[in-house]
């Protein structure tokens, strides 16, 4: 697997010791979006996430999911589930890797799920008006 880096001094971690760098939420202007900054620390293992963006009544009014990115720098912008969004918004991220199954043998019909790893968390509120 070739992945590049733009500092070559930033060494990539393992995926125990990978973390969030920064997270931040940004509304647009139209107040219908919102724009999802996400940097990582440099990784030997490409790193999964989920991002979540709650009302302020513990509604998910968004989310998305991360799978295996390449790049430590991600922008997402995310639609807002609604009618009007207005008010306070809370987007949280959590930062995970899926267990790498290594092959056994097994029972016919045994269905082995893998195990997601949590390795960071990190959360920020933004405002809609």
């Amino acid at each position: 697997m070739d992945i590049f880096f733009t500092d070559p001094s930033d060494v990539p971690l393992p995926p125990d010791e990978v973390r969030i760098r920064e997270f931040r939420a940004d509304p647009w202007p139209d107040g219908r979006r919102v724009k999802i900054y996400l940097e990582v620390t440099s990784f030997q293992r490409r790193p999964s996430g989920e991002v979540i963006v709650r009302d302020a009544f513990g509604n998910m009014v968004a989310n998305a999911n991360i799978i295996e990115t390449i790049d430590p720098k991600m922008e997402i912008t995310m639609h807002l589930r609604g009618e009007t969004p207005h008010g306070i918004y809370n987007a949280t991220v959590q930062l995970f890797y899926i267990q790498e199954i290594e092959d056994e043998v097994q029972e016919e019909g045994t269905l082995i799920r893998p195990e997601r790893i949590d390795v960071d968390f990190a959360e920020t509120s933004f405002e809609i008006s």
